[in-house]
């Protein structure tokens, strides 16, 4: 890298997905000058607080943290960015709505990677929504941020294949690690002119909001198997799939989607329907698709495969999930 092209910076990230890029910058030989990072906070069974994956890399990396309990209304915070004066501030996934005086601070402009091909998944959870929605395809784009919700201008993007059986666990990792040269590249781009913002067509704009637990929640009455397959690997690893069988909840821990049972003969079944074959699981969906539940795991009990749970939780024709 020339030193013309070296920036200073500040880096804005939380979860593991903006590691690859925080240290994608470091080795292309941007000064970080500055890494912020949201609060540390309890996770898991124990609640040990933990710090978070961004603040990690940059301690590993001897870079300084601050974390910020808010950065709206914080002189301190505010006071710390302006003396820090960075070229640009790049923000990846930090969990944070970045206020108009921080929009306003670098001469580059902060600038965002958004894990989709924006306009499309606008939001919280735009590669979880892009394979619950069954999409064959994704991407990451790299845009100047705006006070609107995701709506700033474009600068790169490029384009993933989702794999059909794919989960969005997978898709982070891969578009974690495709975003970093991504800002790489932008960042160049900004700096010597090569890329310009164009600004996106809001006409064309979906939604991709946080996600609920009853997201989770199977339907099978008006969804497919093929829908609900697709909910499935988008929704991991929460909320994950869950129906209720007997009154207790079922959670279903890996699927896929079947033909119909040979054990239902010509009756057209209801969806939610059991059906047991071989010791294997099936589900009816909706327009007469089917499911096979492949590992599932009712409330109270171990996770086990349909064998496994069939032997322990004998079915009668009459079951229904739901």
């Amino acid at each position: 890298m020339s030193k013309t092209a070296r920036l200073r910076l500040v880096f804005c990230g939380t979860p593991q997905f903006a590691v690859p890029t925080l240290e994608a910058l470091t080795a292309a030989g941007h000064e970080i000058a500055l890494v912020v990072s949201q609060p540390d906070r309890p996770v898991g069974r124990d609640r040990h607080v933990a710090a978070t994956p961004v603040k990690q890399a940059a301690q590993a990396a001897g870079l300084p943290v601050t974390q910020p309990e808010k950065i709206r209304n914080n002189p301190e915070f505010r006071a710390q960015l302006e003396s820090t004066a960075p070229d640009a501030i790049v923000v990846v996934a930090y969990g944070r709505i970045i206020p108009p005086w921080m929009l306003a601070l670098p001469r580059l402009g902060c600038i965002n990677l958004h894990g989709s091909l924006l306009p499309k998944y606008r939001g919280a959870a735009p590669i979880q929504w892009a394979v619950a929605m069954g999409d064959a395809y994704t991407g990451n784009t790299t845009m100047l941020l705006e006070e609107g919700l995701d709506t700033g201008p474009i600068l790169m993007q490029q384009t993933l294949e989702i794999g059909p059986d794919q989960t969005s666990v997978e898709l982070f990792d891969l578009l974690a690690r495709a975003g970093a040269p991504l800002m790489v590249a932008t960042l160049a781009g900004l700096a010597d002119g090569t890329v310009q913002p164009r600004p996106q067509n809001h006409e064309f704009a979906t939604f991709a909001p946080l996600l609920d637990r009853e997201d989770g929640r199977m339907d099978f009455a008006t969804r497919t198997a093929s829908e609900l397959h697709n909910r499935w690997r988008g929704f991991q690893p929460w909320p994950g799939a869950f129906t209720a069988l007997g009154g207790k909840k079922l959670i279903v821990h890996r699927m896929a989607t079947a033909a119909e049972p040979a054990s239902t003969g010509s009756i057209l079944a209801g969806t939610g329907q059991i059906s047991v074959e071989n010791q294997r699981l099936f589900a009816a969906c909706a327009q007469n698709t089917w499911l096979e539940l492949l590992e599932v795991q009712l409330e109270g009990k171990k996770r086990l495969s349909a064998a496994e749970f069939l032997r322990g939780n004998p079915l009668g024709s009459g079951a229904r999930l739901g």
